[in-house]
């Protein structure tokens, strides 16, 4: 059993406790900092701008004093959350004896190795083989689809509409976000997209699944796309989380494979942000019953935030040699055994079931406001994966809505963040260690501020 404390002693606090502006004056002074010296691709801080001190369970501090509470996770990294003592003490040690063994078997490495098979989806377990390239999930892609082709011989790669799969040059050409893509084409050719299946214009989920599963048909087998042939493989988030918390009919992902594994393509399940317990199964391809031929996992799989991605896949795919996919940080041994750790804690405290229960009542919190909320017009998600969409009457997005409810849910000791192409969706993704008391405390405000949003939008405020 771990030894660690269990979910509800990790806090710092059970409420926020804001008592100096956002951002405060050291805040202020990091910001300015940070700006001067730091590239433009800084991010982050633009919509909130604090200056991180310290961080435990789901709740950070700023170095202005300012309590948090994180329902964003490190955008899905922290799911047993932040700076956890029973995953961050073992890391501690296995870094006094060696953090960098490239790929050298150490007990550590083997240890992980076994635990993140044991929990794989479908009949993976016992029956696949592990990829590690680079600490980033986009670098699990990249592997993914040099396997795809080298084991098919092809050179075609689909992916979705509004996908979302990285930011390295193949990741990029499988991600269907232009604004993320144009400024740096070409990017890989013989790349396809199809529309994920989501029900447009009065169109039934049953009419968008079709519609998507006929498209994909017509890829595979060489009558569309403009592709010569077939392509490689299908890349897949069984969730779409960046392109706005877009979950699928029921049926897709299983119509999917028997699709793929019709016309021998390989469907690649991008588990990077609902992996490891975010969905309530320990990936999201187990609500399916699905087996991927691979998936590529990151994020959380680091335990507390320590880079580590990987790709999984079928054994009978590991036909590739020495180096077909190297990387300096793939020894990154305090990062596996904090992946270990976090898988014990997972199932310990039996986090899947809360992340259920917990996400089915913040989603329960959101429906209420729909009764007095017109432009928040869909509620979705699955486990602590949750997207809350805001249209006006006439159904265009609405991302400053969006953008004003996360800095004043900020304002209030909320980190929130948003999603979606157009921005308009609030994203929230929480560590699986959310209290109830948090979950009910964190939604009040959300509560608070979109009738409060959505009032002033409805005066013309």
């Amino acid at each position: 059993m771990p030894d660690g404390p269990p979910p509800e002693e990790l806090h710092l606090s059970q409420r926020p406790a804001v008592t100096e502006p956002i951002p405060g004056p050291r805040s202020s002074d990091l910001l300015e900092r940070q700006a001067a010296s730091e590239a433009n691709t800084v991010a982050y801080p633009l919509s909130l701008p604090v200056a991180i001190d310290s961080a435990r369970g789901a709740t950070i501090k700023d170095v202005d004093g300012n309590v948090f509470l994180d329902f964003s996770a490190g955008i899905g990294v922290a799911n047993v959350g932040h700076s956890n003592p029973y995953v961050v003490e073992a890391a501690k040690e296995q870094l006094d004896a060696v953090a960098h063994t490239i790929d050298f078997p150490t007990e550590a490495r083997l240890a992980f190795i076994d635990a993140l098979d044991s929990i794989a989806p479908g009949t993976l377990p016992g029956n696949s083989r592990i990829a590690f390239g680079g600490p980033t999930g986009t670098n699990a892609i990249e592997a993914s689809i040099k396997l795809a082709k080298y084991n098919t011989g092809r050179s075609g790669i689909v992916g979705f509409d509004r996908g979302y799969h990285g930011g390295t040059m193949g990741a990029l050409s499988l991600s269907g976000w232009s604004s993320y893509k144009s400024d740096y084409t070409p990017l890989l050719p013989d790349v396809a997209h199809v529309p994920y299946p989501t029900p447009r214009d009065g169109e039934t989920p049953d009419a968008a699944l079709e519609a998507t599963l006929e498209e994909v048909r017509a890829v595979v087998s060489g009558r569309a796309s403009g592709l010569d042939e077939p392509p490689a493989g299908i890349w897949v988030e069984p969730i779409q989380g960046s392109g706005g918390v877009i979950v699928p009919p029921e049926g897709f992902l299983a119509e999917l494979a028997e699709i793929t594994a019709a016309h021998d393509v390989l469907l690649i399940v991008d588990e990077i942000q609902t992996g490891m317990g975010r969905t309530g199964e320990w990936f999201a391809s187990d609500h399916a019953g699905i087996t991927p031929d691979a998936m590529t996992v990151g994020k959380a799989i680091g335990g507390v935030g320590l880079p580590l991605s990987a790709t999984v896949y079928r054994e009978e795919l590991d036909t590739w040699g020495p180096s077909a996919h190297a990387g300096t940080f793939r020894g990154h041994v305090p990062a596996m055994v904090a992946g270990t750790r976090a898988i014990e804690y997972i199932d310990e405290y039996d986090l899947l079931d809360r992340a259920t229960r917990v996400g089915s009542y913040l989603q329960d919190r959101f429906r209420e406001m729909q009764q007095d909320c017109p432009s928040l017009v869909d509620v979705r998600g699955r486990g602590l994966l949750i997207g809350a969409e805001f249209r006006d009457a006439d159904g265009s997005p609405l991302p400053d809505v969006v953008e004003s409810i996360q800095t004043r849910c900020l304002r209030r000791g909320l980190v929130v963040w948003t999603a979606g192409i157009e921005g308009h969706v609030l994203r929230l993704l929480p560590p699986l260690v959310l209290t109830d008391e948090q979950a009910r405390v964190g939604m009040d405000i959300v509560q608070d501020v979109v009738e409060t949003v959505t009032e002033e939008t409805a005066d013309g405020r």
